[in-house]
């Protein structure tokens, strides 16, 4: 995937590895039965059943306290803000975080020492809680934990926890509707039928190159 402009802690690092496709596709599928998701929503369930489901007016974390869900929103919203497409806020991501870490025992403490890790380190350098920043101050305390060659000594723990936080908020914007429509992937697309073969007139196909034996 090119790199998508002002998506730069998106693109920092390694990306996941395409072995890594099925797990992602099976924990989303799990995640697509909770039902009090208000925003995000299973790329690949099936459409027609959306339609009946009555969704929450707002997401109840089923994991984190309210301040730690706050911060993991505004992080997703960082590392894929909307630009020309919606970004991870309007996907739900926050949601499928909440949820995931909330049915994994070993995912839990990683996340929630590195939301404290991460306001003691904003603390420790500006006075002030991460939540309680500007944007533009979120950023620059964030930038030397996506990027190897900006890291500094002493946030080790901080560059491991971004590279988590990253990757969840990966899998949970693609694997919703919003991220698979980014995608465009026409072999990624839903059809209510078997498309029609567009040469009618040339059912046999006799048109096309034939290979040479």
């Amino acid at each position: 995937m090119a790199a998508v402009p002002g998506r730069a802690f998106l693109m920092a690092g390694q990306g996941i590895q395409r072995r890594e496709m099925l797990r992602i596709l099976g924990t989303a599928a799990a995640a697509a039965k909770f039902p009090g998701f208000c925003r995000w929503g299973f790329a690949c369930g099936h459409k027609g059943k959306s339609a009946f489901e009555i969704r929450p007016a707002s997401y109840h974390p089923v994991f984190f306290t309210p301040p730690e869900y706050a911060m993991i929103e505004r992080l997703v919203e960082i590392i894929i803000p909307s630009d020309e497409t919606p970004g991870a806020k309007e996907a739900g991501v926050a949601e499928f975080i909440d949820f995931l870490v909330g049915s994994d025992a070993e995912a839990q403490y990683p996340l929630r020492m590195g939301l404290a890790w991460l306001n003691a380190h904003s603390s420790r350098n500006t006075g002030k809680r991460f939540l309680e920043l500007s944007a533009e101050q979120q950023n620059s305390l964030l930038e030397p934990l996506g990027f190897k060659e900006k890291a500094g000594p002493g946030e080790e723990d901080g560059r491991r926890f971004f590279a988590l936080i990253r990757e969840y908020t990966v899998i949970g914007f693609y694997t919703s509707e919003i991220g698979f429509k980014e995608l465009d992937n026409p072999a990624l697309k839903f059809y209510a039928e078997s498309p029609e073969c567009p040469h009618k007139d040339d059912r046999e196909h006799e048109h096309l190159t034939r290979p040479n034996n």
